[in-house]
Parts: structure tokens; C-alpha cells; sequence
């Protein structure tokens, strides 16, 4: 399979040009439902399976979970940076050095599976009780040089969600790994 499926099976992140009220709900909604989805795709896996990349030179599965959380305590953090400070200059963190650590690489999913669920779940109740003028409130991104608005944020997360969830249940579906 070629290469840019594997990194990307969901495609790569395209920002819509315009993000109505009804869009942001639906993504409030995936957002909180992601680590479901997460736990139902690795919910049989066996560590073998776990300590699978998902591709060639890849995370494993159990590298990604980690990295969700990783991922995604952060991003809480910069909303409530973005809510309480004006256009705050973001913390960028080594993504790649946090996924090596002795415990994205060998811990259990279990407990970063219920971490995830309960920030997805604080997460949304945030994102629900914000105004429109909230979600147009920004970040600075000191790698990338961009002013982020929380909605493009929240766009990006749930694309960040999806897009690694696809990692692991494609990487099942190519693996024949059958789960009842």
C-alpha cells in the first residue's frame, strides 16, 4: 500500500474556508465520541498487537493511543490558554521525543483510554459553553508562525482524531486481525 495512504488514510487536514454554528456542534460531538471510537478499535488487541506499527518506520498502535492523550491534553490547555489570555504564544512539545518515552511505549492502554474519555468529555462541556466570539479567539504558534482561531483548532483535532483512529482499525483490516 502506498505510503501517503498508510500516513495519511483519512487524507491530510483540509481547513474549510468557513466553519458554520452547525459544523462546530458536529465536531464538538465526534470529538467527545473519538475515545469510544478509540477503545472499540483496540479493545481486543493483544500487546503483540499493540506493539504493531501501523506502518513501515510507523508508531505502534500502543505509541498512538499515547499520543492522542499526549496530543490532546495539550490542545485542552492552549483552549483554555486562549480563553483567559490574550492571543497566548502556544508551548510547542516534541511529539516524536514524547511517543519515545519508556511509557508511550509500554504502558497500558487502559488508563490513557479513561484519561482520554474524561478530557474529551470536559472538553466538550468547554467547547459547548463557548460563544461564537470564544471560538474567534486565537493562538500563536511559534513553529508554524500562524495566529489559530479555537475553531480551526477544534477542526484540526477532530480531523487529529480521526486521522489516527484510521491508523489502528486500518492497520486491523490489512492485518486480518478479527475482533468479535
Amino acid at each position: 500500500m502506498e505510503t501517503q495512504t498508510l500516513s495519511y488514510p483519512i487524507g491530510e487536514y483540509q481547513p474549510p474556508e468557513s466553519i458554520s454554528a452547525g459544523q462546530k456542534q458536529e465536531w464538538i460531538n465526534t470529538l467527545e465520541h473519538a475515545p469510544a471510537k478509540l477503545k472499540q478499535a483496540v479493545r481486543e488487541m493483544s500487546d503483540s498487537q499493540l506493539d504493531t506499527p501501523y506502518r513501515e518506520g510507523g508508531w505502534t498502535v500502543r505509541q498512538v493511543v499515547h499520543h492522542l492523550a499526549d496530543s490532546h491534553m495539550n490542545s485542552y490547555i492552549r483552549f483554555k490558554l486562549s480563553l483567559t489570555e490574550d492571543e497566548p504564544e502556544i508551548r510547542p512539545y516534541d511529539e516524536k521525543g514524547w511517543a519515545d518515552l519508556h511509557d508511550s511505549k509500554t504502558a497500558a492502554c487502559g488508563d490513557t483510554l479513561e484519561l482520554l474519555t474524561i478530557l474529551h468529555r470536559r472538553w466538550a462541556a468547554l467547547l459547548r459553553s463557548m460563544t461564537e466570539a470564544q471560538f474567534k479567539r486565537t493562538f500563536f504558534h511559534p513553529v508554524s508562525k500562524e495566529t489559530v482561531t479555537l475553531e480551526q483548532a477544534l477542526g484540526l483535532y477532530v480531523w487529529h482524531s480521526e486521522h489516527h483512529i484510521a491508523h489502528i482499525t486500518e492497520l486491523s483490516r490489512r492485518m486480518d486481525w478479527h475482533f468479535s
